[in-house]
């Protein structure tokens, strides 16, 4: 199987990695988004605000391979402080809707020491199903 790589340009040029791998079959593969804009700089350092951006990050990665938000079959969040996650769970909620409506993806939510981006407070990677076709 071959995998063509999806990068959508709102998201900036990445580099030595991709913000997504697509295969031949129904298969896409996100990789951890964080809450930057395209010019690869956090947006806040407000909790809520990162995690939406980066959900967002991840839907641009989907809608670029050609899926919707209810294609995300698993998403992987990590955090740096479960406090923090905990606290904007109605902000986080709110945009949830906005974005998936009753869509909960297959979830995990993993606390850790730090992510590699200085500043990011959460990163987000995701595991979709899309129609048959390369985008």
């Amino acid at each position: 199987m071959s995998l063509l790589p999806v990068n959508p340009e709102e998201l900036g040029a990445p580099r030595g990695y991709n913000n997504g791998l697509r295969g031949r079959g129904e298969w896409l593969f996100v990789a951890g988004q964080v809450g930057w804009g395209p010019n690869q700089r956090i947006v806040s350092s407000d909790f809520a605000e990162q995690f939406v951006r980066a959900v967002d990050n991840v839907l641009a990665v989907v809608h670029a391979a050609g899926g919707r938000p209810q294609d995300i079959a698993r998403m992987t969040v990590y955090v740096t402080d479960k406090a923090a996650y905990v606290a904007a769970r109605p902000a986080i909620g709110a945009a949830w809707r906005e974005r998936f409506g009753r869509h909960y993806p297959a979830m995990a939510l993993v606390v850790v020491q730090a992510l590699l981006e200085d500043g990011a407070l959460c990163e987000i990677e995701a595991t979709a199903v899309l129609p048959e076709r390369i985008a």
